[in-house]
């Protein structure tokens, strides 16, 4: 039985396009991207940062302007977070920088609120206003302890 030349290279296209698709799924869910972002760093300094990993999403106002390249601790033992955003946008010096979590038991990320200053963060600045993550387990804990200290 002979198959048409034709219809192999149909097999032969609709294999490689669902290979292809399957790549992009892959580098999309791993977080990986093929271009660079062009460069724009910021530093923010946070006294907890919970469960933020690198290559944590950074978002203005919900919508994805970057990601967190690094984590490290600085000299006075607080995590200096490096972010990399899209040199396309321009944040006011007074920006605050927020770690958040998507959902209730989602991934951490990190968001930006512009502030009103006329003076622009440049790259290799730091963002001076930061709010540490939300430990569930500390509220609870702070709820119980707090809850057993009323007496009458």
């Amino acid at each position: 039985m002979q198959s048409s030349p034709i219809r192999d290279l149909i097999v032969g296209l609709f294999v490689v396009s669902g290979l292809l698709a399957l790549a992009y799924l892959t580098f999309q869910v791993g977080g990986l991207s093929l271009r660079t972002r062009g460069g724009f760093t910021l530093y923010a300094a946070f006294d907890d940062i919970g469960g933020l990993k690198t290559r944590a999403p950074v978002s203005v106002s919900g919508v994805k302007v970057g990601q967190v390249t690094d984590v490290e601790l600085d000299d006075w033992l607080r995590a200096r977070v490096t972010l990399d955003l899209d040199p396309g946008y321009e944040l006011p010096i007074d920006t605050t920088a927020r770690i958040q979590t998507s959902g209730v038991l989602g991934d951490q990320f990190v968001a930006l609120e512009a502030g009103g200053g006329e003076d622009m963060l440049r790259s290799g600045e730091e963002i001076e206003f930061t709010e540490s993550a939300l430990s569930l387990e500390r509220l609870v804990g702070k709820f119980v302890n707090d809850a057993g200290l009323e007496e009458d």
